[in-house]
């Protein structure tokens, strides 16, 4: 088997050492990447005769193509695993078939919405409410560390919702595989979930004594000479000591956003003159196009730090067409009429989107309210200006672009015009979709409104049989066939988009 003196060359200075390898045809190209735990050994197999004879077709088909060849020294096969999906994502070498899927790592994957949830391996992690833990590089990692913890917890491996005596009938977990067997209640619903978020502690780093069970369990594996599972329990406990110091660092970066967020309320305070740090801030934004679906948002921060469950949304009542500064109005009226009226604090300062107009239609509404004391300012998109004191004519206040103080403001802003153009875009495509119906002959508004009423949405009413439809006052089965037919047409099951409460 001839090759180039540049392979031979390498090929004798290969080190025995994990890492990944790259080869290149003759046109430089890279057109595969692998890995290895041994760089001297994988890549000296593709050069021997024996492989030539004896490989695939695709093998024999590489390396024909192969002119040279680069390496990359790791660490360890598990970083060099990670280090091949990457390089070969960048790179999409011709011959690295199996990557072209995008293949994703294993996951384990917790129910804990689930009665008695137990551990599953999956690959896609889905909004779906379960808790997910991982990725793991090796898909053994997850095996073994399912097995271990099913065991120690004493988790049920059946498949079964919700098992009970007819499930245990079929199964001897309970006596050979350490389950608690909750479907004979052994243990108590309350007690097995106890044992579910012992093991999601666990996953998430936060059980570090159970760390020295799991590394007494892979020395006993090595010592029965399990080195394949011994190996998947490192992999394990490295993946578990990552997390760990992922979230020091993650406790680290907040701590510094803790102290930059406080240092900029100080500002805020000296220069809005204001008599106390502004902890609580509730910023408002207002959107519509064309006047249509206009909403608003509040959005809030909490010692700088924006607090999503403070978040409000809402639907503008009183007002038609496209005026901000009457819907910025009403917004806030309605927004501290309720805090007067459930006699809850107010923030110490409030802010909007928008200029002078704006400011005005708000600080007239708390004035009317009794809360003419509230401090509030708007901030002026073009120059990031806040706008403020307009009673006494003081002119905009321009801050520093590196103040601590202005980034709060600017940041909250940005997220309260995020947050209301996300609740006017749902508004439009539920309106759109619910369209629909008002093309269908005999739905006029009332059944409209109680179809709607009825499933909830369009998208629920688009999942409906003809039987659940004609279950509809004043629908019958006739005009639920027609109604059905028209939603398959329009193809409303596949829109997604979630309903509006």
């Amino acid at each position: 088997m001839k090759f180039s003196k540049t392979i031979k060359e390498k090929l004798r200075t290969l080190p025995d050492e994990p890492g990944c390898y790259l080869m290149r045809d003759h046109n430089g190209k890279i057109i595969y990447i692998g890995k290895a735990a041994s760089l001297r050994k994988r890549v000296q197999s593709y050069f021997r005769n024996h492989t030539k004879r004896a490989a695939a077709p695709k093998i024999r088909s590489l390396i024909n193509s192969i002119s040279d060849f680069d390496i990359v020294i790791l660490k360890t096969e598990a970083e060099a695993l990670l280090t091949e999906g990457k390089l070969i994502k960048e790179y999409c070498p011709h011959y690295n078939t199996l990557w072209k899927d995008d293949k994703r790592f294993m996951m384990i994957r917790v129910d804990v919405q689930h009665p008695f949830p137990n551990l599953v391996k999956c690959r896609i992690k889905k909004k779906d409410g379960a808790a997910y833990f991982g990725p793991y590089t090796s898909s053994m990692a997850v095996k073994v560390a399912i097995e271990f913890l099913e065991r120690r917890f004493g988790l049920r491996r059946c498949r079964p919702r919700v098992p009970d005596m007819d499930t245990y009938k079929h199964c001897s977990n309970d006596i050979i595989a350490n389950c608690s067997a909750p479907c004979i209640e052994k243990v108590s619903p309350e007690e097995y979930r106890e044992r579910v978020l012992e093991v999601c502690s666990f996953l998430r780093g936060e059980r570090m004594e159970m760390l020295k069970e799991l590394r007494a369990e892979m020395e006993l594996m090595a010592t029965e000479h399990r080195f394949e599972e011994a190996a998947a329990l490192r992999d394990v406990l490295l993946h578990l000591h990552r997390v760990v110091k992922e979230k020091a660092r993650v406790r680290k970066t907040s701590k510094m956003k803790q102290n930059e967020a406080q240092q900029g309320l100080k500002e805020l305070k000296k220069q809005l003159k204001l008599s106390t740090e502004p902890r609580v801030i509730e910023c408002f934004d207002i959107s519509n196009i064309s006047g249509t679906n206009s909403v608003a948002s509040m959005v809030c921060a909490v010692d700088g730090i924006p607090s999503p469950h403070r978040y409000r949304r809402f639907r503008i009542k009183t007002v038609k067409g496209a005026d901000d500064p009457r819907s910025m109005a009403e917004v806030v009226r309605r927004r501290y009429a309720r805090l007067l009226k459930e006699g809850k604090p107010m923030p110490e300062l409030v802010m909007v989107d928008g200029g002078i107009t704006q400011l005005r239609a708000a600080k007239a509404e708390l004035v009317r309210l009794g809360l003419e004391n509230l401090p509030v300012v708007g901030l002026a998109k073009r120059y990031e200006e806040i706008v403020w004191d307009y009673k006494h004519n003081a002119g905009n206040l321009f801050l520093p672009h590196q103040s601590l103080g202005l980034i709060i403001v600017m940041r909250l802003r940005d997220e309260a015009h995020r947050f209301a153009i996300t609740y006017h875009r749902e508004l439009r495509r539920q309106r759109i979709k619910e369209s629909v119906l008002d093309e269908i002959p005999g739905i006029g508004k009332l059944k409209k409104d109680m179809l709607l009423k009825y499933f909830g949405s369009v998208t629920q009413l688009g999942r409906a049989s003809v039987e659940q439809i004609a279950e509809v006052p004043g629908i019958g089965l006739k005009m639920a066939k027609i109604l059905r037919n028209e939603l398959d047409e329009n193809e409303i099951k596949k829109a997604s988009p979630p309903a509006i409460s």
